[in-house]
């Protein structure tokens, strides 16, 4: 009697302890489980890396340059962000910059690891390229595309001018010519690419990266008391119209129907 008793008590230990045991285990699923649910809910950012390790003093190549992405917690606020828009312009602003720290490969690199720093540190002339000029032009929101030009965008820049007739002497004429093309957006009003927060805003000035001599151009045409317009480009479009002619009412009237043709055929 005594054996069964302690068999009985044998069965119920083996048991409870086998009920405890996947207790435990089930626990321990429910907080991996729970864990990897958290992290695949976290807000992931991605930031600038270098491909390769460089010492503080290198210049910094377009080639060195790429993307990885980090949950938003880990993420300094002074890493260099990254999005689909504004991809290109920081590119442009950091290649041929110099290091003022070492950066290890793959570690996020920082603002202040940057000779110059951030925008926000710096101020607007930190972020222009080598050579390059800030110009704002006043700008109404249907001259910007209803105010939905945003930072690190192209754009054209049209000019609308009262000229001397060519045809009447002493009269003036309306004459429309596009003034540069592929041109950079730095801000909008006083949003940067690093400032911008996604939410559309009304503004009256955009600033724009041109050359000195482009930056004569423009200033001279507001002088002129121009209408400038803004006409948005494709971020992949990086071609050059090299015969666009200057547009008057006869240009416009003669025009009108060969353009409308080559609308038409583009459709096709």
């Amino acid at each position: 009697m005594k054996q069964k008793i302690i068999l009985f008590i044998a069965v119920i230990s083996g048991l409870l302890a086998v009920f405890l045991s996947a207790t435990i285990i089930a626990r321990k699923k429910a907080a991996l489980e729970e864990e990897r649910l958290k992290l695949n809910q976290r807000e992931m950012i991605s930031v600038v890396v270098l491909r390769e390790s460089r010492p503080a003093g290198s210049r910094i190549q377009e080639s060195l340059l790429a993307k990885k992405s980090f949950p938003a917690e880990a993420i300094s606020r002074r890493a260099i962000i990254v999005t689909k828009e504004n991809q290109e312009l920081i590119i442009a602003r950091l290649t041929g910059r110099i290091l003022t720290a070492g950066v290890e490969k793959g570690k996020p690199m920082m603002w202040n690891d940057i000779q110059g720093g951030s925008v926000e540190d710096g101020g607007l002339a930190s972020s222009l390229r080598s050579r390059m000029r800030a110009l704002s032009i006043s700008v109404s929101g249907a001259a910007s595309v209803s105010n939905m030009v945003r930072p690190s965008d192209r754009v054209d820049v049209l000019g609308t001018f009262t000229l001397p007739s060519k045809t009447i002497a002493g009269e003036t004429e309306l004459v429309t010519l596009t003034i540069l093309q592929n041109v950079v957006v730095l801000a909008t009003g006083q949003e940067t690419t690093e400032t911008y927060n996604g939410i559309a805003s009304n503004y009256g000035l955009v600033t724009l990266e041109v050359t000195p001599s482009e930056a004569e151009v423009l200033t001279f045409a507001e002088q002129m008391r121009g209408r400038l317009t803004l006409t948005l480009r494709s971020p992949t479009d990086t071609s050059y119209e090299s015969s666009l002619p200057s547009v008057n009412f006869e240009e416009v009237r003669s025009k009108l129907e060969e353009m409308n043709r080559e609308r038409q055929n583009k459709k096709r």
